[in-house]
Order: C-alpha cells, then structure tokens, then sequence
C-alpha cells in the first residue's frame, strides 16, 4: 500500500533553476495547449517518460499528481516543479493506492481531467519455457490491470464532471510478437484493446482516450532490453533511441483539441506526421 503526501513548501516556480527553465519553456513553446486549472494524474512519474510528462504538463499549467513506488524520487521531482505537483507514492497494481491518488486529487483541486497511464514492467524477458510465472503475473498486475484500476479510478469524476481524457502508454509490441517478450507483448496487447473499449463505452460523452507508442525511448527501460540480447530491439543503436521528452510533448498535445481525429486510437511517433503536428525535431 502506497501514502499520499502533501509534501514540504515548495519554491515558487519562477525562482528554481535550469530546472525549471525547462518547464518554463517547454510552456512557451506548447503554448497553443493551456492546461491551466486542470489536473492530471500521471503513474511512473519518477523517472523516464512520467518524470518529463509531468515537467511538461505543469509547464502547461495543469497541477500534477505524481504516482508511482519511488517516494523520494517523487518528492524530489515535486520539489523541482513546485506547488503545482502533489505525491501520491502508490503501486498501480493495488486499487486501493488509486482511491488514495484521486482523492488527493480532489482535496487538491477538485478534479481530475486528465489520466496518463504510463507505469509499466518489461521483466521478465525471457522464452517461454524460461520464464517465472510469478514475475509474469507481476507484468500482467502492473501493465494491464493498472491501467483497469486507473480508468475505473477516474471514470466516476470524468463521468460527473463530463469531460477528461485518458492516454495510456503502448507500443509496437501490442501489435506484433517478440521473442522472449511474451509477458509484455500480451500485457500491451491488452491495454490496446482496453483504450478501444473505453472508446466504445464514453465516446462522445466528453472523455477522450487515446493511446500513444512512441517507439523506443532512451529509458532505464531500454538498458534492461539492451542486457538481454533477446530479439532484435536488443541489438539497436543507443543513437535511434527518442529522448523521453517526445513523448511527453506528444501527450500534453494529445491533450488539445488538434489531437481529436485520433480518439479512440492509437497513436505512434514513428509516424511523420504525427510528430510534425506535435512539433518534435524541429
């Protein structure tokens, strides 16, 4: 079971440093994308791309509520964005860590408008007969079943207040096997299907949802695939790799109205266009 926290005062946004230049910029320049007055939940937001997610969306002016197991590493995060980030350290996988995080969402701001689902396990990477099925359930618990508890989580408020949007992180691996990524490949495939359904169900009632796979980014994530040596996405250049806050800037856009052809669907970062309408490498 996770605690959430109010944390210890801040510093007042325009007074930290290099930081903070980042976020403030990363405002100026996704400006067309004001989240200003909103919140947002956003789950493995201590490192990688939650971290740069949750940067990017205070810079936009949402106040964020940062979940994942890693306290400090959250606290330390809320400290660099200031009074707009609240700690929720929370397991995705326990439900109960959920109520806690939209509760405090609510204490803070009274809403919750948006919800990343971005926690996620690539252990075990291994064949199947090689595989620990406790570790295998474990994947399942965190990149599926998260995901489940994190829309059942906020649907209610969405619901009541008649506006929110969803992202869940996906990927390739939802669309096509991978040796020895059994695990992953069926978790993500699942998610996939999940963000069709919430489609299915609240499309067209104000709750937007989509899912993003952003290829391969340069996270503690690929150091574990790279180890490996299983399949090919073991053997690719560090240099393909996209830094973590593409995505990011992908997901505050897929947060603006720009991004409503795609509800319902997924959207990749391999495509041209997408990131072109999102403004990356530029």
């Amino acid at each position: 079971m996770g605690r959430c926290l109010q944390g210890s005062s801040r510093n007042d946004l325009l007074q930290l440093g290099a930081s903070t230049g980042q976020i403030v910029r990363t405002k100026r320049e996704l400006m067309m994308v004001d989240l200003t007055g909103k919140t947002a939940l956003i789950t493995g937001a201590s490192r990688g791309i939650g971290a740069d997610t949750a940067r990017v969306m205070a810079g936009a002016g949402a106040h964020v509520v940062l979940m994942a197991r890693s306290g400090e590493e959250l606290e330390k995060l809320a400290a660099e964005i200031g009074p707009q980030a609240s700690v929720c350290k929370s397991d995705v996988a326990d439900f109960g860590d959920w109520t806690k995080a939209v509760d405090l969402a609510l204490e803070k701001t009274g809403r919750v408008d948006i919800l990343v689902n971005n926690a996620g396990l690539i252990d075990p990477i291994a064949r199947l007969e090689d595989s620990d099925p406790a570790a295998w359930s474990t994947l399942i618990d965190v990149n599926l079943k998260g995901v489940y508890y994190g829309v059942k989580a906020v649907l209610q408020t969405m619901t009541s207040q008649g506006s929110g949007t969803i992202l869940n992180i996906s990927s390739g691996a939802a669309h096509g096997p991978l040796e020895g990524w059994s695990a992953y490949c069926s978790s993500k495939a699942g998610a996939a299907m999940l963000t069709r359904c919430i489609q299915a169900e609240h499309g067209g009632t104000g709750i937007r949802v989509m899912g993003l796979s952003p290829g391969t980014v340069a996270t503690d994530m690929q150091v574990k695939i790279k180890a490996s040596g299983i399949n090919p996405v073991s053997e690719l250049d560090p240099a393909v790799h996209i830094p973590a806050d593409w995505p990011a800037k992908a997901l505050l856009w897929m947060c603006g109205e720009d991004s409503d052809s795609y509800l319902g669907e997924e959207i990749s970062l391999r495509d041209e266009e997408v990131r072109r309408r999102v403004g990356l490498g530029e």
